[in-house]
């Protein structure tokens, strides 16, 4: 009797892929999970300290506390296979504004644009409206600069698609 493998109890065992947001320059063909070793030397190379433990872990970053600056210093910390610097871009982040963005509620506010040394962000006027954000998703860098000064949190950087 011929014993078959089910790929779908095996599956169970396989770590967990997510959408967690990685460092720049993490090579676009690995699964970054078997790869890093959850050493911690990139987090504690980042020099606008906004990597950090994640799930299982595993490095991740949070645009919260900082902007990333693309210095390389967690590239240059790691030992593992895992970045490639010969990207054209550190990564696909881009930046966009969610439902919760003030302007869409009537207020007046732009602390993103004035944070977004790329220009990447600029505000539409309309007569009677309060201006709505525009993201050049060709001038961002995904750096994550705009995303802390947002009062309401409206900020998010997802893969470009």
């Amino acid at each position: 009797m011929s014993q078959s493998i089910n790929q779908n109890r095996r599956n169970l065992f396989r770590r967990k892929k997510n959408n967690a947001l990685r460092p720049p320059w993490v090579k676009d063909n690995i699964e970054f999970t078997d790869l890093c070793t959850r050493c911690d030397k990139c987090i504690s190379a980042c020099e606008t300290q906004i990597l950090f433990r994640g799930d299982g872990g595993f490095v991740e970053v949070d645009f919260t506390k900082d902007e990333c600056t693309f210095c390389q210093q967690c590239v240059n910390a790691c030992e593992e296979p895992i970045f490639d610097t010969q990207q054209a871009q550190p990564w696909t982040l881009k930046a966009q504004a969610n439902d919760n963005c003030l302007t869409f509620a009537g207020v007046w506010c732009q602390s993103c644009k004035d944070a977004c040394d790329p220009r990447a962000i600029h505000f539409k006027m309309a007569v009677g409206q309060i201006p709505k954000p525009i993201f050049d998703t060709d001038a961002c860098t995904g750096c994550g600069a705009c995303v802390a000064p947002c009062p309401n949190g409206a900020i998010t950087l997802a893969t470009a698609q």
